[in-house]
């Protein structure tokens, strides 16, 4: 199973935080428009990421609830029918929430910087 480190904070200041994440990294600025809709695991987490009514993955993963830098471990698999798969999870059970949000991806080297509106 794949696995990365997330690190999550709070930013208190966007834009100085873009212009040191674009000086950081090595590709140009990508934005990107994500849905992610949040259901109940017997096993871990499971989210369906929307990118486009043509365009998802779902995700199932695991990470602890601790502060700091932690290990997620996930396995994805893409959807060209993401409405159609959110409808057949709801039916199996329980959706948690959703959240709608602007995502600014900034790469160095094999570092993914986001940070999310």
């Amino acid at each position: 199973m794949p696995t990365n480190i997330e690190i999550k904070a709070v930013v208190h200041d966007w834009e100085r935080t873009c212009q040191k994440a674009e000086a950081l990294s090595d590709a140009p600025l990508e934005i990107l428009h994500q849905e992610d809709t949040f259901f109940n695991g017997s096993m871990g987490r499971l989210k369906l990421r929307q990118f486009s009514s043509q365009h998802g993955e779902l995700i199932a993963y695991h990470r602890e609830d601790v502060a700091g830098a932690k290990a997620s471990h996930y396995l994805i698999t893409k959807t060209i029918e993401p409405e159609v798969l959110r409808q057949v999870l709801a039916k199996a059970g329980e959706g948690v929430g959703t959240v709608r949000k602007q995502r600014h991806l900034y790469l160095q080297g094999q570092t993914r910087i986001h940070l999310d509106k």
